[in-house]
């Protein structure tokens, strides 16, 4: 159970540090929209859940 439960934080730590990796190479246009995207999220949930 313990290497199991070892094997799925090394996955994430890899998963994560590609991650990373693909934005640093990618970063332009691509941050601003998704930094939009989220944006639009955060203030249609705070709409119906406060607001509405």
């Amino acid at each position: 159970m313990m290497m199991q439960n070892i094997g799925y934080y090394i996955f994430i730590l890899v998963a994560v540090i590609v991650a990373f990796l693909v934005v640093k190479k990618v970063t332009s246009c691509l941050i601003k929209s998704v930094v939009a995207i989220v944006l639009v999220a955060v203030l249609a949930y705070i709409y119906w859940m406060y607001l509405r």
